[in-house]
């Protein structure tokens, strides 16, 4: 088996010590900061990206989609999430939210509770992401 060289996906199983890479995210793609820690960074198309987030209460991310979806299942606390077009939910511990391909949505902290989750997300085209405006 050859195993690409290049950052991105570990070739073999690989072991990431909880809080090893703990950060604020980037200023600009939320309603204020948050903690992110990423727990696989894909670059390559087809390569699966993870992060762990944890929102204070009140932030949320800007309106955003992702090339290939999303999956985001709730760790802790009580969000909040929108696709365009939709209603607002909540939701809490325990419950995921799929997004599909580029299905514009948002979602953060309940005004009176962290939030805490999962996201997984594939590459395509070099990026996992694509940021717009505010909520």
């Amino acid at each position: 088996m050859t195993v690409d060289a290049a950052p991105g996906n570990p070739g073999e199983m690989a072991i990431r010590r909880a809080g090893s890479a703990i950060a604020r995210a980037p200023d600009g793609i939320a309603s204020g900061p948050f903690w992110a820690e990423p727990l696989l960074e894909g670059r390559h198309d087809g390569e699966m990206t993870a992060i762990r987030a944890t929102f204070d209460p009140g932030i949320r991310t800007r309106w955003h989609s992702h090339p290939l979806g999303q999956l985001l299942y709730v760790l802790h606390g009580v969000g909040l999430v929108q696709r365009d077009g939709g209603a607002e939910e909540e939701v809490r511990a325990g419950d995921s939210v799929w997004f599909a391909p580029d299905e514009r949505h948002w979602h953060g902290a309940a005004a009176d509770s962290v939030f805490a989750y999962v996201s997984i997300q594939p590459v395509r085209d070099g990026t996992a992401v694509h940021w717009m405006e505010p909520a």
